[in-house]
């Protein structure tokens, strides 16, 4: 179950708190220091009175000087070419691997250009060689435009390891885009070449998506060390599958059926195949979207649900690439607080944490921004306590709505109620602290019964944003 999201309207952070904490900033100082993949930014306040005020504005300064275009673009093709991390985050003989199969590609690519151009001209494509040549160039671009596609995919990265199911799904969805715009070339064929790409492009994306997402589906049903045989007999059981349909297509053409006709009761199918497929998968780890489903219903039930109940619950449609969410783990100083008075309002609550828990009520949502010494269990909790603080500001805020809805259907019989007295704001900064006590009484309770209930939990796999807050150099 998806967090609700909160009306920015209910809320708002407490002014005497952030005045008392601020008052003695009469100058410019830096108050935040960030640091992601090892570049570094100040955060300043830019006062020019005495007392902070919330026109007081935030300015950030790198650390480091402009990197040249050739830095960016090494940077740039890194982000396609190397796992996320690298190199720390793979062995050290993956270099050569990968240096050997890259070349093993090359060689492959090359050969199958005259490969191509000899099978088209082998079938009739034409005797003449730059006409055959020509053809083969074509149809050899399609293939490229396809391959293209799919490198510039990977670069979803760790997204294949965590949101597996919703990005399994959508390379299924992309796999029936392609066929679409395949059957689209016999109705306008002198586009074949740009829609014949565009097909490749849609197929090469899907074919990654599910050759990246198989290995962790078939572990999660592998006992012991036989994820290569479990591997192979699935395979086996789809090749099976595929001949069959492709045997039964045969027969069926021979009798001349619509074809648009066809494809339409044939996408059904396999999109609704693929729907039930990846909702049969039962996962044991927490990505962010099972994390949701166990702490609301947590939050609600006191009980962790079970693994099966979980994976049922996880929304297949929220894509990861989605903005819309009230949740930000790991995100940058500047996307979770605009005024300084906030910051300093929350960071004494902090203090012994490795996070720091706040909501933006211009963008509608919360954040948790990490301290750069939080280890795996920091980034948990952070989390825990960011839907915590979801729970407590959703009830605070249904409260609200209640006793309005009273007062209004009560304000013929006493015209004189003060509307003091029903308040419309919600006081950030104790809500957080209320949030913050829940969680030391309840964290530790929630992981055991998720370990009860077999769930493996990994901050990797709640996909925390790569910024942290590091100290401040005073120097």
């Amino acid at each position: 179950m998806a967090p609700h999201p909160i009306d920015a309207s209910y809320v708002r952070f407490s002014r005497p708190a952030a005045d008392m904490l601020a008052a003695s900033v009469a100058q410019p100082r830096i108050i935040c220091c960030e640091e992601i993949d090892g570049k570094r930014w100040n955060y300043l306040v830019d006062v020019k009175e005495p007392r902070m005020s919330r026109s007081s504005s935030l300015k950030a300064m790198s650390l480091q000087s402009p990197g040249t275009p050739i830095d960016e673009l090494f940077a740039f093709i890194r982000s396609y070419v190397v796992p996320e991390g690298f190199p720390d985050s793979v062995t050290p003989s993956y270099v050569p691997y990968m240096t050997w199969r890259a070349l093993k590609h090359f060689f492959g690519g090359a050969m199958g250009v005259f490969t191509t151009r000899a099978l088209l001209t082998s079938v009739g494509a034409s005797k003449n060689s730059a006409i055959s040549g020509a053809v083969a160039i074509n149809w050899i671009l399609k293939d490229g435009a396809g391959r293209a596609g799919k490198m510039l995919y990977s670069r979803q990265g760790k997204k294949f390891d965590y949101d597996l199911k919703q990005l399994r799904f959508a390379g299924d969805l992309m796999m029936e885009l392609g066929a679409g715009l395949e059957l689209a070339t016999s109705a306008v064929p002198h586009l074949f070449l740009p829609l014949a790409c565009l097909a490749n492009v849609a197929k090469n994306v899907g074919a990654v998506t599910s050759t990246s997402t198989r290995t962790p589906i078939y572990k999660a049903y592998a006992k012991g060390e036989n994820i290569g045989d479990v591997t192979a007999k699935g395979e086996c059981v789809g090749n099976i599958a595929d001949l069959l349909g492709t045997g039964l297509s045969i027969l069926v053409s021979k009798s001349n059926p619509s074809l648009v006709a066809s494809f339409a009761f044939l996408s059904c199918g396999y999109v609704l195949s693929s729907y039930q497929e990846v909702r049969s998968i039962v996962l044991h780890t927490m990505n962010r979207a099972r994390f949701s489903v166990a702490v609301d219903c947590f939050l609600k039930t006191g009980s962790v649900p079970s693994l099966k109940e979980g994976n049922a619950k996880e929304n297949i449609f929220s894509f990861p690439w989605s903005k819309q969410t009230s949740i930000v783990l790991g995100s940058r100083f500047g996307e979770a607080f605009q005024e300084p008075s906030a910051f300093l309002a929350l960071e004494p609550l902090f203090e012994k944490e490795r996070y720091i828990l706040t909501y933006n009520p211009s963008k509608g949502s919360i954040y948790a921004l990490l301290k750069n010494k939080a280890k795996s269990d920091d980034i948990l909790k952070a989390a825990f306590h960011a839907h915590m603080l979801l729970h407590v500001l959703n009830s605070s805020i249904v409260k609200q709505s209640s006793r309005k809805r009273m007062h209004h259907s009560q304000s013929h019989l006493n015209s004189n109620l003060s509307n003091h007295l029903l308040p419309t704001t919600v006081d950030i900064v104790d809500h957080v602290a209320e949030s913050y006590k829940a969680v030391s009484s309840f964290y530790e309770d929630f992981k055991r019964k998720a370990a009860d209930q077999g769930w493996i939990m990994s901050d990797s796999l709640i996909n925390p944003g790569r910024a942290r807050l590091c100290t401040v150099d005073k120097n």
